[in-house]
């Protein structure tokens, strides 16, 4: 097994063809077919189910998936490390739309002073999907949002956090917000609007909102695509919202013009794989947490 081979089995599991692989790698496509072939010899296993033109993983080759991103991850970190070159690292960084708008702006200039040899390539997306996507080894690390008091296992069930590691950062209140000429709320029960509008499925901000709002018959979720979006609705009269008060405090809108009720508290946390670890890492990961410590 060699490197060469392994970028090619990770070009042909992106592409799922060994020509558009080979396109990608400038490469002819009889070339990368031999690796792929030398590679499964070499492992003694099929990596990839061949349908005509059509490259599919197997069950073997998504294991084997895993360890070869983590193995082509270590000889980049191996040969920027050895380099002399200077050519700045990079960090795959997923995030939240309410944190890349509201604390983001205010932390990344000061990281760029501290450490300008480190570039980094946002990702935004809700906290289910960036939490996957640091587990799949797609993103090097991510900040998402957990409701305080739940454990990150049993509120995503779906991933498995014992391959994962948290670091809390901030704390942030969930609210609820109503139409100006909405009557006074003090609990679910007082909601006269049917409809709540919110980010797409996977926001923590949302289910908590759903959990809160939980009555029947249930609410119909409309998904917007930004938490101006959402405001706006909410102020045309048509739902209730939910949004961090970060973001309604930097959206400057005046409590004349909505009215809020708190649905919670959520933890922003700093995701990585257990398996994860780089100088750049670490030196986001301490920029973060003293970020942190001043915001929460």
């Amino acid at each position: 097994m060699d490197f060469p081979s392994l970028r090619v089995f990770l070009s042909v599991a992106e592409h799922r063809s060994v020509t558009r692989a080979a396109a990608a790698l400038g490469r002819v496509a009889s070339n990368v077919t031999t690796r792929i072939q030398q590679l499964e010899e070499d492992l003694g296993v099929l990596l990839f189910n061949r349908d005509g033109k059509q490259m599919t993983l197997t069950r073997e080759g998504r294991l084997f998936l895993s360890y070869a991103k983590r193995m082509a991850a270590l000889a980049d970190e191996a040969r920027h490390s050895l380099s002399a070159s200077g050519r700045p690292a990079t960090l795959r960084v997923g995030t939240m739309e309410s944190t890349a708008a509201s604390r983001l702006p205010h932390i990344l200039p000061r990281f760029g002073t501290v450490a300008p040899h480190i570039s980094l390539r946002l990702t935004m997306g809700a906290t289910r999907d960036l939490a996957r996507a640091v587990l799949a080894e797609e993103l090097d690390c991510a900040l998402i949002a957990l409701p305080i008091g739940k454990h990150a296992a049993a509120w995503l069930a779906d991933v498995d956090f014992c391959q994962l590691e948290l670091a809390p950062l901030w704390s942030e209140e969930v609210l609820i917000i109503l139409p100006p000429d909405h009557p006074p709320v003090r609990n679910a029960a007082d909601i006269t609007v049917g409809t709540l509008a919110a980010l797409e499925a996977g926001c923590t901000y949302r289910r908590m909102a759903e959990d809160w709002l939980g009555r029947l018959p249930p609410f119909m979720t409309i998904e917007m695509s930004s938490y101006h979006a959402v405001v706006a609705s909410v102020l045309a009269g048509g739902a209730v919202g939910v949004v961090p008060a970060s973001i309604l405090s930097q959206l400057q809108v005046s409590r004349d013009m909505i009215q809020t009720v708190v649905a919670g508290s959520a933890q922003t946390s700093f995701l990585t794989h257990k398996n994860a670890g780089s100088s750049e890492l670490d030196t986001f990961r301490t920029a973060l947490l003293s970020a942190g410590g001043a915001s929460s």
